[in-house]
């Protein structure tokens, strides 16, 4: 016979759950139903008003056609790459270096951390207000005998600031989470490898790290869902210029859905960005799913 404190809490757990699931509910239905009017928005020849035709995918052929969108795309895969990667190698070193039990850790880790509270059009706007020819980065620059800092009107590396901006904002998630999974390490490995003499950096590269996948893995998800809704940073700091010289996806979304009103090609590239997290995605979910099952 179940027990009366296991009985009590079986009984809160529903209660909790009979309250909730109106409103989980309600939150799927409206995510869901949005998704599905997106994608049949895309199907149709709507411009300012939906249009309750059927086009095929005339809009996804217009949408690949695009000059813009393919060069935005461009953008976009430059960026995320060096953004992820500078992400991921600047979060790690801090969250080794951290848990190094170092003086002051909380005050450190509150001070990595705090850029991800702030919002992209607040980032933007202090490091345009950085870069810019004029600027505070490029005024250092010429003290030290340089010729100024002019990347954020260089066609060549605007996508550069971006980059700087948004590691800056991002990569004290990544040290987060990779902190939190280094604190899970057995601390008998450390005393292990310490005993046969084994170099700390050794242990960490061959041992530690890999044996972190799973805090991996979910940095490596955030980020390139931030990659893919990159929006605020570049209106704030560069309104897709020079030129479209660092036009972004989103950006070309909302331009043709308000700006141009033709939501149906609008809806069409929401359409592949979300089909573009859903093929990364979707393989980790099924890789935990395996781990799941071998534990």
């Amino acid at each position: 016979m179940p027990r009366p404190r296991t009985l009590q809490r079986l009984r809160r757990a529903l209660v909790g759950w009979a309250a909730l699931g109106p409103l989980l509910l309600t939150v799927l239905l409206a995510y869901g139903g949005s998704v599905l009017w997106t994608l049949r928005v895309s199907f149709s020849s709507s411009r300012t008003l939906p249009v309750d035709d059927f086009v095929g995918l005339a809009q996804y052929e217009r949408l690949l056609g695009n000059a813009r969108w393919m060069e935005s795309l461009q953008h976009l895969a430059l960026f995320g790459g060096l953004f992820m990667l500078a992400c991921l190698g600047l979060g790690i070193l801090l969250a080794v270096a951290i848990d190094q039990k170092v003086r002051a850790e909380d005050l450190l880790r509150s001070l990595f951390l705090y850029p991800y509270a702030l919002s992209f059009v607040a980032t933007g706007l202090v490091w345009q207000w950085l870069l810019q020819p004029d600027g505070a980065v490029a005024a250092g620059v010429r003290a030290l005998g340089g010729e100024g800092f002019d990347w954020l009107i260089d066609p060549d590396r605007v996508i550069y600031t971006l980059v700087i901006a948004t590691t800056w904002q991002a990569a004290g998630l990544v040290m987060a989470i990779m902190l939190a999974g280094l604190r899970g390490v057995d601390p008998q490995l450390w005393q292990a490898a310490r005993v046969d003499g084994i170099p700390r950096w050794r242990v960490l590269l061959q041992i530690v790290l890999p044996s972190l996948g799973p805090s991996l893995a979910t940095a490596t998800v955030l980020l390139f869902t931030g990659v893919v809704k990159l929006f605020d940073a570049v209106v704030a700091m560069t309104q897709g210029g020079p030129g479209n010289a660092s036009d972004v996806p989103a950006r070309f979304i909302m331009d043709h859905l308000f700006g141009r009103a033709n939501i149906g090609l609008a809806s069409a590239g929401a359409v592949l960005m979300l089909l573009s997290v859903l093929v990364l995605v979707a393989p980790l979910l099924y890789w935990r799913a395996r781990r799941q099952e071998a534990a």
